[in-house]
């Protein structure tokens, strides 16, 4: 009997040596949420983040994902670093775009910048610290990212960025809550 308790030492020798003991139980819904909580804070905290600058990301258990676009290499480095320290986060994707340096998209942000925070009904946007209008330029081409109060503010920066000379297309990212801006009927 000796040799078979010998095997079956083995045997859970090997399993407990195993790849699959050495991964992590499945991480709770809430320990999701904590590290989204957390990244959100830390991408909003970096010092350089500007209304130039779009940082997303996604998180899938102890995996993040760094989207968006940004102006500065710095800053995509910036936000890798202070996710990667996030308590729980194993691995960090940088899939941040750094945008191309242009004498022409500098020129541009300014302007779109002027002509949407500078504009009457959208001027409390530019009041808030972190801009919830977010522009960015790309040769030329403009997209609008962030959250707007309704569809009126959505429309009313596409207008405005659609004004400024010398860009050649704008995409409209904004989003509105549902059923904001809109009349009801009585």
């Amino acid at each position: 009997m000796k040799p078979n308790r010998i095997l079956v030492v083995l045997a859970l020798c090997a399993l407990l040596a195993s790849p699959l003991s050495a991964q992590k139980h499945p991480i709770s819904q809430k320990a999701v949420d904590r590290i989204v909580r957390e990244v959100r804070h830390q991408l909003l905290m970096l010092p350089y983040l500007d209304v130039f600058d779009n940082l997303a990301y996604q998180v899938n258990g102890y995996n993040v994902t760094l989207l968006g676009q940004v102006t500065r290499p710095t800053l995509r480095d910036d936000a890798e670093r202070v996710v990667k320290k996030i308590e729980g986060v194993e691995k960090v994707n940088n899939k941040i775009e750094v945008l191309p340096v242009s004498i022409n998209d500098d020129r541009l942000r300014t302007q779109l910048y002027r002509a949407i925070y500078g504009y009457g009904p959208l001027q409390r946007y530019a009041i808030v610290p972190q801009k919830p209008i977010r522009i960015i330029v790309k040769n030329g081409h403009v997209t609008l990212e962030g959250v707007v109060d309704s569809e009126m503010d959505k429309n009313l920066a596409n207008i405005q960025a659609n004004s400024v000379p010398g860009v050649f297309s704008v995409v409209n990212h904004l989003q509105a809550p549902a059923g904001k801006g809109k009349k009801s009927k009585g």
